[in-house]
């Protein structure tokens, strides 16, 4: 059986840095999102963390860009200006950082999901709009495995890639106030999870009983970037038999 390489990823050249703030440098790797760009982004991430820098402070993921985020005072010892420090720094270590190796996550994260209802209220609306039965709409949103691109919009909520382009649905027309945590939504191409309530205009075809974010946990994050989930459709009993094991 012949196994596919990875996508190759793009020669330093190709990456583009740029000064956020008086603190940070973003290092674009192009603008289009795909597993070849997540996983630039995940090697260059992996080689700071195991070969860190004097002064480098954070590594923020996201869809096309690694921000960096460095200490002012560290790299203005040389009485040159931070940026130009940082920027010589990391343009350095590109080759080498390109090149690592980063260790594949082999463990699917399984969410399960309870669609429709009070829990999917936007379910119906989504199956209207792609001419798809709600049970259709259920099926597709269930069978892929997604790899989570990068957290933002609020703690733990995770911008997921690998939606099936038939479910694509335009965001409400009126946000909703409040949106309930674990609520499963569809945004355009994207599907995503509120891992906190939070005003929202995500389309809302389901909910997880599962917490995403606490900020005691060691790891205050269920999912981190990299890593793959899977919905797995509930129904309302189970739903809330597994929430009494959350809370």
């Amino acid at each position: 059986m012949t196994s596919l390489s990875p996508p190759p990823l793009p020669p330093p050249a190709d990456v583009r840095l740029f000064p956020l703030g008086d603190a940070a440098v973003v290092l674009e790797f192009g603008t289009v999102i795909s597993p070849a760009t997540h996983r630039a982004i995940q090697a260059v991430g992996a080689y700071l963390a195991q070969h860190p820098f004097a002064g480098l402070r954070e590594c923020v993921p996201a869809f096309t860009t690694l921000t960096v985020y460095y200490d002012l005072w560290l790299l203005s010892k040389n009485g040159q200006p931070p940026y130009e420090t940082a920027e010589k720094i990391l343009q350095e270590l590109l080759p080498a950082a390109l090149a690592t190796e980063v260790a594949a996550v082999a463990a699917v994260v399984e969410i399960p999901v309870c669609y429709g209802g009070a829990f999917g209220p936007d379910l119906d609306a989504v199956a209207a709009h792609v001419r798809l039965t709600p049970a259709e709409v259920i099926a597709r949103h269930s069978a892929p495995d997604y790899l989570v691109h990068m957290i933002g919009f609020a703690p733990g909520f995770p911008y997921l890639g690998g939606l099936n382009e038939r479910l694509a649905t335009p965001r409400r027309a009126q946000p909703r106030a409040l949106v309930p945590a674990g609520s499963v939504g569809i945004a355009g191409a994207q599907t995503g999870i509120y891992s906190l309530p939070t005003p929202g205009g995500w389309q809302l075809i389901g909910r997880t009983p599962r917490r995403l974010f606490n900020p005691e946990w060691a790891q205050p994050s269920l999912l981190q970037a990299g890593q793959r989930l899977r919905f797995v459709p509930i129904d309302e009993a189970g739903f809330y038999r597994l929430q009494q094991h959350e809370h």
